[in-house]
């Protein structure tokens, strides 16, 4: 199925290929290590285990606060009985870890098997004292970064409201504030909480703490205060959200989490770009001036100067082009960040679209691609792999960001690839992070300049012959 997006020009196709993403469970390697007090319990069979085992294995140095509660034979044939088994699971996390939150991780066999998990949870809570959230993050339903989006869409309906907050928690709250600002000295890196003259803005998306105070301090330039972040360090500390808060996405695989917003708390959402490469920080945070009625300063400067900055690497990949196959839902804010870094891009493969909550992306997209000069890229949503490769034999792209699966087998075809996982856990979001994703994009370019002076080139040509 083709459709022709006539305003903008792009163009989309959906071939109702399969999910070929990581699996979404894999969320909790981010999310429990930036909810300082909270504990994922990831409720599937061991093969969700050596999963999570081995995707976090780079996680060695953090320590772990997520267990598997694998799912056996007898489970599945209804001969134990759920909730016997994840109070004793439950009350084990309390007495070893005792966190401030316990999140239920649902996955494909808790879906198949039709387990009550929300049904279970709330008679739990009330029994061990501890909040449970529950959410599904099944590979059947999500590709892989819509983990993370509905975790925070079911942690949207536990964000308090003003007449929730005790005035002696808030004052307590401000005591510990002036503890721990205590001694330290004023500068330009610390945010100061102040009265906003502007309605409260709560931002959200899971980024990590040097990026979060980085888009803030960008904000704060501008007078904009921001009162929140979902998710913040710490359960207990979730933002006050209230009918009529304006909220705004960090990232584009959050489409669930706005429409909780929308929807359940009655925020009104910001539409933007997303703050991925200086066009796309730069066109996020006037978006939100836009709305405040605030006219944006020294944003001209300060995109321009980032620009400089990465003209060593714009050499690189000036001219060359990049294929997209689709995987961790950044593919459009990335495709538009690298046309305008000077690249051509032939073909977007998203697993998922939400044409409304990325439409301002899209917007931007389009723009850029008519700026820069370069032809519109297809948009393909759930890609069919085998279409895909065929598509790629023919266009010869000079990279393809693609999934692991796809990677050594392209490579053996003479084609560089990038694992687009990558782009997930590293920091790509705001000014100063762009130098971050060319780093990333530029690597197996550099690699074949480098192998080509070698004449590794010729040693491989000799090798196939």
């Amino acid at each position: 199925m083709t459709v022709t997006d006539e305003k903008n020009a792009l163009t989309f196709e959906c071939e109702t290929g399969n999910y070929h993403t990581f699996c979404p469970i894999s969320c909790v390697a981010w999310l429990y290590q930036k909810i300082e007090d909270s504990f994922f319990l990831v409720i599937g069979t061991k093969t969700c285990g050596y999963f999570l085992q081995n995707a976090m294995g780079v996680m060695i140095f953090a320590e772990p606060r997520y267990a598997m509660a694998e799912l056996e034979e007898a489970d599945i044939s209804a001969k134990l009985n759920d909730y016997d088994e994840l109070k004793r699971l439950c009350e084990q996390i309390k007495r070893d870890r005792n966190p401030s939150v316990i999140v239920w991780i649902g996955t494909c066999t808790t879906e198949i098997i039709k387990m009550d998990l929300e049904g279970i949870a709330p008679k739990l809570e009330a029994e061990i004292g501890i909040p449970i959230v529950t959410a599904r993050a099944n590979g059947l339903d999500y590709a892989f970064t819509q983990g993370e989006d509905t975790v925070l869409a079911a942690m949207a309906n536990r964000c308090p409201k003003p007449k929730d907050i005790k005035p002696e928690e808030k004052a307590e709250h401000n005591g510990i504030q002036k503890l721990l600002n205590f001694g330290r000295q004023k500068d330009n890196t610390t945010p100061e909480t102040t009265t906003p003259n502007h309605p409260p803005l709560v931002l959200f998306g899971s980024l990590p703490d040097p990026v979060v105070t980085n888009l803030s301090l960008e904000l704060k330039k501008q007078g904009i205060e921001v009162s929140g972040w979902l998710p913040e360090k710490r359960y207990t500390e979730l933002p006050v959200i209230d009918e009529g808060y304006y909220v705004a996405g960090v990232n584009p695989f959050l489409s669930r989490t706005a429409t909780t917003l929308m929807r359940r708390r009655k925020c009104k959402l910001i539409g933007a770009p997303f703050p991925i490469g200086p066009d796309g920080t730069r066109a996020w945070i006037e978006k939100i001036c836009s709305v405040f009625n605030i006219e944006p300063q020294g944003l001209d400067e300060r995109e321009a100067k980032i620009w400089e900055s990465l003209e060593d690497y714009l050499q690189l990949i000036r001219g060359k082009s990049v294929f997209f196959m689709g995987d961790n839902l950044l593919e459009i804010s990335l495709a538009r960040f690298l046309v305008r870094c000077g690249m051509t891009v032939p073909e977007i493969g998203i697993p998922y679209m939400d044409k409304r909550y990325q439409k301002a992306e899209l917007d931007l997209l389009a723009k850029t691609c008519t700026e820069m000069g370069v032809p519109l890229p297809k948009i393909i949503e759930k890609p069919d792999n085998y279409n895909q490769l065929q598509r790629i034999k023919d266009i010869q792209p000079d990279l393809v960001i693609t999934g692991m699966a796809h990677a050594n087998p392209l490579e053996a075809r003479g084609i560089s690839t990038k694992w687009s996982v990558e782009f997930t856990f590293a920091q790509i979001h705001g000014f100063t992070n762009s130098r971050d994703i060319l780093e990333l994009v530029t690597r197996p370019l550099r690699r074949n300049n480098a192998l080509k002076g070698l004449g590794w080139e010729k040693l491989v040509e000799e090798a196939q012959v």
